[in-house]
């Protein structure tokens, strides 16, 4: 099995920058943490509507400004929010300001209020996925081709460019969230780095492991190639129960582990997970 890699979360909503900031720069200098992430949401997705909910990439990039070596993202990115060569544009700056730190979380995009109340188009799921299917091959090209042309049913890109290009060479990793077996788990298969199993049972889990290594047989890739990641949501007053939920996915075959954390953050809870929760968890 691969190394395992643990990574904590702050989703955004009901939460401040500073207290967002302070855990970030405590898992900045904690080896057992290889990566950060928030989430792509302009409202609060849990817990009451009128929250706070800073934008994700704006705080992407401060946060890589503020941070010197742990990765960083957002699970996931919602394609339908912004053009995939607006895209590819704001997070190649997040690489070149983190100096090759980012990894690029993307998905399909699914928030219905948040389309609805901004007059955001939102496309039945497989329009959406669709779309999203071009908009992985668009980021692929924009990343790597000093011009990009595209003639896709969703998208048309001529002469574009995208400059400078992103630090982490061919690309950054490319990070899907999903588990749509006939469309989702095919994307994974032919564009991931990292596929993030967006739902809680190991059942329902391995399941969707069998149906990507098939779409990973029928498009020629090596299902070793691509890391298999998991959030868990961290109980403050019963650690345990996260070490057992951790244990059964890493038992499973996931290796990118995300401790999901809620505000209000305790003190110091980074270190604390790394003294008691990552050393229990074995691979």
């Amino acid at each position: 099995m691969a190394k395992l890699r643990f990574g904590v979360k702050t989703a955004q909503h009901h939460a401040e920058y500073t207290d967002m900031l302070r855990v970030w720069k405590e898992a900045d200098g904690i080896e057992a943490f290889e990566h950060a992430w928030l989430f792509d949401h302009f409202a609060p997705i849990q817990g009451d509507l009128d929250g706070p909910c800073m934008d994700g990439w704006t705080l992407l990039g401060t946060l890589a400004a503020e941070t010197e070596r742990i990765r960083l993202g957002l699970m996931v990115t919602g394609n339908t929010y912004r053009h995939p060569a607006v895209l590819a544009k704001i997070a190649t700056t997040v690489d070149v300001v983190s100096n090759g730190r980012m990894d690029f979380g993307i998905g399909a995009g699914w928030n219905e209020y948040e389309h609805h109340s901004m007059g955001i188009p939102l496309d039945s799921p497989g329009k959406r996925l669709r779309r999203f299917e071009e908009a992985c091959e668009i980021w692929k090209r924009l990343f790597t081709q000093h011009l990009t042309d595209f003639d896709g049913k969703h998208y048309q890109l001529k002469d574009a460019r995208n400059e400078p290009k992103p630090i982490q060479k061919p690309h950054p990793p490319f990070v899907i969230g999903g588990s749509g077996e006939k469309i989702t788990l095919r994307i994974v298969a032919k564009y991931a780095d990292v596929w993030n199993f967006n739902g809680r049972d190991v059942e329902t889990f391995n399941h969707k492991l069998g149906v990507l290594r098939q779409h990973c047989a029928e498009v020629g890739r090596d299902p070793s190639e691509i890391e298999n990641s998991i959030q868990v949501m961290v109980d403050y007053d019963d650690l345990q129960s996260t070490i057992d939920q951790v244990q059964q996915f890493v038992d499973a075959g996931c290796t990118h582990i995300i401790l999901n954390l809620k505000p209000p953050y305790p003190e110091k809870i980074a270190s604390r997970l790394a003294e008691e929760v990552v050393p229990k968890i074995s691979g």
